[in-house]
């Protein structure tokens, strides 16, 4: 999607709120996440909130196999995560939570995943935008494409889903001094050599392996779409943003609604690319974040491999230009 995005560093601002009374599921709290057995996932009913899932989901994003928006269900980015994550661990591949990838992954140990924060001056000291536009010409009028909320900063933050970050913490008032629950996703990836990265269009995944060909690295992905399928063959990365704009050009990439003329986006979590541009040397394509997480792997995309944000940001800080980037069915 898009041109090179030239690098420019967005200041945000925000408020407080609040948000009505959550009707996804009954309370779940720190310590159904935090003690949750394998064996009590098969009592919570279809369609709620899974304490065992959003134990898997933190602990999954803590060993640094990404399973997308931590949102408490077992869906399609979980049991790509699970594979990849038996993959890194030599053991049988079926992406299947049982007893064995749960124990390796501690799951069976009470932790504190879901912890308390209070919220901070700085947190609420922020100006939040009402509404982002659809139409690309009255988003090119925004000074920065910032968050719409409190909420979606903080869950944005903690790898969640925004759903699960309201059921959490129904009916607090996001205010300074407020303790909430959020997940604990540890620290990002340091301290590893990426030598070469597959986009498996068939997995919906990004995949990194170290000069030892072992999987190190694994995000959900979305890769292109039927009308505007991403490139074949291998590609190198030429360059890096972060917090890029976004450089609209449909007469080299695709038609936005009516717009016909060339629109420069400004950079924030909500542009079109989300927080970070990697480049590559196939012209206009490119691997970066999104403002939408929780359609990875949902929604298609316009050629490029779209991450989440904070999938997108860690990646950035991990490769170097040069570095293979192979399409594979």
């Amino acid at each position: 999607m898009g041109k090179l995005p030239k690098t420019v560093m967005s200041g945000l601002l925000a408020l407080s709120c609040a948000w009505p009374t959550s009707t996804l599921a009954a309370a779940i709290t720190r310590d159904d996440v935090n003690g949750a057995k394998l064996a009590e996932r098969s009592d919570v009913a279809a369609g709620d909130l899974n304490p065992v899932m959003i134990k898997a989901q933190i602990l999954l994003d803590r060993s640094h196999v990404s399973p997308g928006v931590i949102d408490g269900y077992n869906g399609e980015n979980l049991t790509k995560a699970l594979s990849a994550y038996e993959t890194m661990n030599d053991l049988t591949v079926d992406g299947e939570l049982d007893e064995e990838v749960w124990e390796l992954l501690g799951g069976e140990k009470n932790a504190d995943l879901l912890v308390e924060y209070e919220i901070t001056a700085s947190d609420t000291d922020r100006d939040f935008i009402d509404e982002i536009p659809s139409d690309y010409e009255e988003l090119a009028e925004l000074e920065s494409v910032g968050f719409t909320s409190i909420e979606e900063m903080l869950a944005e933050r903690h790898h969640m889903d925004i759903e699960l970050f309201k059921a959490l913490n129904d009916s607090k008032e996001l205010t300074e001094g407020t303790t909430i629950l959020v997940a604990d996703i540890g620290d990002a990836r340091t301290g590893v050599t990426i030598d070469r990265i597959e986009a498996d269009k068939d997995r919906a995944q990004i995949r990194a392996y170290d000069e030892d060909d072992r999987l190190i690295l694994a995000y959900p992905a979305t890769i292109g779409s039927e009308e505007n399928p991403s490139p074949e063959g291998t590609h190198q990365i030429k360059a890096i943003a972060i917090d890029p704009t976004y450089s609209y050009r449909p007469s080299e990439n695709f038609q936005q609604g009516d717009n016909d003329e060339q629109l420069t986006i400004a950079p924030g979590p909500n542009n079109p690319v989300g927080n970070v541009w990697i480049d590559l040397s196939e012209p206009t394509y490119g691997i970066h974040g999104t403002y939408e997480p929780a359609k990875i792997d949902k929604a298609a995309s316009h050629g490029c491999v779209r991450l989440t944000n904070w999938d997108a940001r860690e990646l950035a800080e991990l490769v170097e230009t040069g570095i293979d980037v192979e399409f594979v069915d």
